[in-house]
């Protein structure tokens, strides 16, 4: 493959052994951050009256854990 000048394209950025997800190393942080990026993202594109019933679904789930516990 070296010939051919494939050599670092084929062998960069692979796991040796074969471990990871699908055979690539999985980078938590970034998954983390990517989660909270997106979440951010639907919440700020979300019409206003979903927003309020979402706080009011999430009062309301508080004051039945406070009563379950």
């Amino acid at each position: 493959m070296v010939e051919y000048g494939n050599g670092v394209g084929q062998v960069a950025g692979q796991v040796a052994g074969g471990s990871g997800g699908g055979g690539q190393s999985v980078d938590m942080g970034a998954s983390v951050s990517q989660f909270v990026a997106n979440s951010m993202h639907t919440i700020s594109t979300m019409p206003p009256a979903y927003l309020v019933a979402g706080v009011v679904v999430i009062f309301l789930g508080l004051l039945l854990l406070r009563r379950a516990f």
